[in-house]
């Protein structure tokens, strides 16, 4: 078979996808012929320009969030049409199968690509984030036979086997299947054995996919997978879902851990072929281990002495892990806070923990001298603008070396959807955008859109200037001339006093388009 994976992405946004590196080296282990269109690096596929920093230090997010980077070489961009060359892709590899991983907020651009090639009848099959979810709606749009629910290793390893014998595929594990009279083939899901998994395909990206900027460098930085599955149940992620589908439809628990061996030879891998400089670890929550298993983790780690980034929350810090991810190399760590307001965050978040223990656990991790990053995020249901400033004043107890804010955008699949769909600002069929190029698009009587993207735009004023600046930044979120012209001289103070050299102040540019999804 030859099978080419689609992966739609906004430039710059520069996360290496190691879901369709795996699968790629499970299809080659067969014997497969594979092939990837990855749109990262097309100039034409841009959220915004002004949220392009890689070209000058002069073209700076008004968001002040992500501090810019000198791009290498590596990393230039494509200025050629993305869907002529996608088209020409297609026409020149010849694929038996197409194969697009796309979360939510990049399935309008699958879309597009794919009906470039409409008229070639290929046969297509969806998976990822959103595909999971919305299966149903994903086989509505005429250019989907197939749709993956879940994890996908073992399902295209067996669709590709019975493609290839020429025998019927419609009732494989975590497969939806659309037949010529449209019914929908529904099968159960299966899990994955981690073990059983090949190293990712490193040779299926192209080598500027290999280059990440983190704390206003760029490095060769790879991703490491350690879990599945997350403990916690926040309402505006899809993780407590997922969870939910595998226990409901397999009777077992998502969340679980690789092998130490396993581990150990992935970080290997990295080091000596790849020749890492950075590496990244995407679980959901890094601190899922237990104490013992950390302690192992670690012991191996010594042997690596590279710099990492992981995410956690805040309430799994203690200053017994924080010492031991000191002597191993931690370079950085990102927290989701989210929400300033104890009460707020309990009762429609699913976040239960009081703020004082926010607050002590990051001044924990300053103490140690391990740079950190703080998501926060602005414009849930319910939400008021007066709780936006709980959020602020939370921020300001403790120093982090970057904060993000970004707007709720109600991805398929979170309990928070749900809610909205409730609420009449969704409707089930809706396929949201990218937060980061529409904004908030919960237009709510009590919190206006705009509103909560003007906050989005000054957050970080807020948390760094002096609240006797406060009624100054509130002038610089009106959408006007004069309001423009005040933030405008505010971002320049505000790059001059936390943007320099010396300043710890820098961000991690570690959040990606859906930093929750």
């Amino acid at each position: 078979m030859k099978v080419m994976f689609i992966y739609p992405n906004y430039k710059g946004m520069n996360m290496l996808p190691p879901a369709v590196g795996l699968l790629s080296a499970n299809l080659k282990r067969e014997g497969h012929e594979i092939s990837l269109f990855d749109t990262t690096y097309y100039d034409s596929v841009s959220i915004d320009r002004e949220l392009d920093q890689a070209d000058s230090d002069e073209s700076k997010s008004d968001r002040l969030m992500a501090r810019p980077y000198n791009k290498p070489k590596e990393m230039q961009l494509r200025y050629t049409n993305v869907f002529d060359d996608f088209r020409s892709n297609v026409e020149s590899f010849k694929p038996d199968m197409l194969a697009l991983s796309s979360t939510e907020d990049m399935f309008h651009l699958g879309l597009q690509l794919l009906k470039t090639v409409e008229d070639l009848k290929i046969l297509t099959i969806a998976g990822g984030v959103f595909p999971t979810f919305a299966p149903e709606l994903v086989l509505s749009f005429p250019y989907f036979d197939i749709v993956c629910k879940g994890e996908g290793e073992n399902a295209l390893v067996e669709l590709c086997r019975r493609v290839e014998d020429k025998k019927p595929y419609d009732d494989i594990k975590n497969l939806w299947v659309k037949k010529e009279n449209k019914e929908i083939i529904k099968n159960p899901t299966g899990m994955v054995n981690m073990d059983e998994n090949p190293l990712i395909d490193m040779s299926l990206f192209e080598e500027a996919r290999f280059y990440r900027p983190m704390g206003g460098k760029v490095y060769r930085m790879f991703p490491v997978e350690t879990h599945r599955g997350c403990p916690y149940k926040c309402a505006f992620c899809n993780s407590p879902s997922q969870v939910k589908m595998y226990k409901d439809e397999e009777g077992k628990s998502y969340l679980r851990r690789k092998s130490f061996d396993n581990i150990r030879k992935e970080l290997m891998f990295y080091k000596n072929e790849m020749k890492a400089e950075y590496l990244y670890f995407w679980a959901d929550t890094f601190f899922s281990w237990k104490q013992s298993e950390f302690e192992e983790f670690a012991e191996i780690y010594q042997e690596i002495k590279l710099p990492f980034w992981c995410q956690t929350r805040p309430e799994t810090i203690t200053e017994k892990r924080l010492q031991l991810l000191k002597e191993i190399g931690c370079a950085r760590i990102s927290f989701g806070l989210e929400h300033g307001n104890e009460k707020f965050r309990k009762k429609y978040l699913y976040r239960n923990m009081p703020n004082s223990v926010i607050t002590n656990a990051l001044n924990l991790v300053s103490s140690f001298e391990i740079p950190y990053s703080v998501n926060n995020i602005i414009g849930f249901p319910f939400e008021t603008r007066e709780l936006v400033f709980d959020t602020i004043r939370l921020n300001k107890t403790f120093k982090a070396n970057d904060r993000n804010a970004y707007p709720f955008t109600p991805f398929t699949g979170t309990p928070l959807r749900k809610t909205c769909e409730e609420l009449g600002f969704v409707k089930k069929t809706d396929i949201v955008r990218s937060m980061v190029a529409s904004g908030s698009i919960l237009d709510m009587p009590q919190f206006r859109s705009s509103e909560v993207n003007a906050l989005c735009k000054t957050f970080n004023m807020f948390v760094n200037f002096s609240e006797d600046r406060w009624p100054e930044i509130e002038k610089a979120e009106a959408d006007t001339p004069e309001g423009e012209k005040i933030f405008e001289e505010l971002k320049e103070e505000f790059i001059e006093t936390f943007w320099k050299e010396d300043s710890s102040f820098e961000s991690s540019a570690s959040a990606e388009v859906s930093p929750y999804q």
